[in-house]
């Protein structure tokens, strides 16, 4: 008995320390773990390996929380310090993963003085010609300027590369974006049931959030990213959409949900399996982040051909109410599909987009009469 009891205390600190090395940053992923004061001239990085566990190439800068450029205030939003990539400066960090297995790298990132600032995010060796994205920045959505982006891909190898690229071309090579606090977490796809046709219509599979930020996660839309980090889910819209947390945001079930934040540039779809002539019933949660998003707000849900617009008057502080479209399938898929009708800006003058929250997205055939 005591050595069953001892190799279950080994197989679960095993699959613990397994877990941890994932769904977390990655090693110096906060970059407080610096360069060496002979590294550094000024702020600029003039070692391709000074700063522990990453490589770098280009214009790369060690930048200090509260050190100013101009009359800007450069402030980090983890710890002390973050890098800055000038044009064509790129970070990298080479990690062991399951090969075949879904990632998410998700990481924090502020626009300084440019205005078109864009970043190129990739993984190597891939095997896949959309193993890489470009996240663009023209758009801040937290009133601080920091904002959280994710992107994901499909391990081809048991240890691969990331890298983080600017590859802008402004004037100035100093003008790029802050980088901070980068993570990794594998992704796993919920498989659909009977009680729910909808995969991860719960939204509590996606992206990993870094506990100390209180912004979300802007997931990008599906012409940037081949492999949405919201499992089941395309991003369907010129624009992100932001995935949430119930440590930070109010959520009407579970621990996450999805907020549209830019109106009907940000939408979320899925392809569900039907039965032409049978009768869905398709149940979902609208409500308010509690975020200071007050107003009138409206999200509109698709079937196949059959809608329903669901307003909803916010006053900022949480809540939400339920939705239901009854529909008869017309195809053997059906495309399901929400957006929201207004843009929303939040009421702290910050000019930050905002929107209605989504959550709990249940489609059922009406013999399951308890859901019908």
């Amino acid at each position: 008995m005591q050595k069953v009891t001892l190799l279950l205390l080994i197989l679960c600190a095993t699959s613990y320390n397994a877990t941890s090395l994932i769904d977390g940053l990655l090693p110096n992923g906060d970059f407080e773990k610096g360069p060496e004061q002979s590294q550094l001239k000024g702020t600029v990085v003039t070692s391709k390996t000074a700063i522990p566990k990453w490589g770098i190439s280009g214009y790369v800068e060690y930048i200090k929380s509260g050190q100013k450029q101009g009359d800007m205030l450069l402030v980090v939003p983890e710890g002390e310090f973050a890098v800055r990539l000038g044009n064509e400066a790129s970070i990298k960090q080479k990690v062991k993963v399951e090969k075949g297995t879904f990632y998410s790298v998700t990481f924090s990132a502020a626009r300084t003085c440019a205005q078109e600032e864009k970043l190129n995010v990739s993984v190597t060796p891939n095997h896949e010609a959309h193993d890489w994205g470009i996240l663009p920045m023209q758009t801040m959505y937290s009133s601080n300027g920091w904002d959280s982006y994710c992107w994901s891909f499909r391990a081809d190898a048991p240890e691969i590369e990331i890298s983080i690229h600017n590859p802008g071309m402004d004037e100035d090579p100093a003008c790029g974006p802050l980088i901070d606090s980068v993570a990794l977490k594998a992704l796993y796809i919920p498989k659909r049931t009977n009680a729910n046709l909808v995969k991860n219509g719960n939204f509590e599979e996606g992206p990993y959030v870094p506990p100390k930020t209180s912004w979300g996660v802007l997931i990008p839309p599906h012409i940037e990213d081949d492999h949405s980090p919201l499992p089941g889910w395309i991003i369907e819209s010129l624009k992100a959409v932001k995935f949430v947390d119930s440590d930070h945001f109010a959520v009407p079930e579970g621990k996450r949900a999805v907020e549209l934040v830019a109106g009907k540039e940000s939408a979320i779809a899925q392809v569900v399996s039907t039965q032409r002539g049978k009768v869905y019933v398709l149940t979902f949660a609208v409500g308010d982040a509690k975020n200071s998003c007050e107003g009138s707000m409206a999200v509109e849900a698709y079937a196949g051909t059959a809608s329903v617009t669901v307003p909803y008057t916010s006053t900022g502080k949480g809540g939400y109410v339920h939705a239901k479209l009854r529909f008869t399938a017309t195809s053997d898929r059906t495309r399901v599909r929400f957006l929201s009708s207004y843009y929303n800006m939040q009421s702290d003058h910050s000019g930050s987009l905002c929107g209605p929250v989504i959550d709990d997205v249940r489609l059922v055939s009406v013999r399951n009469r308890k859901l019908a």
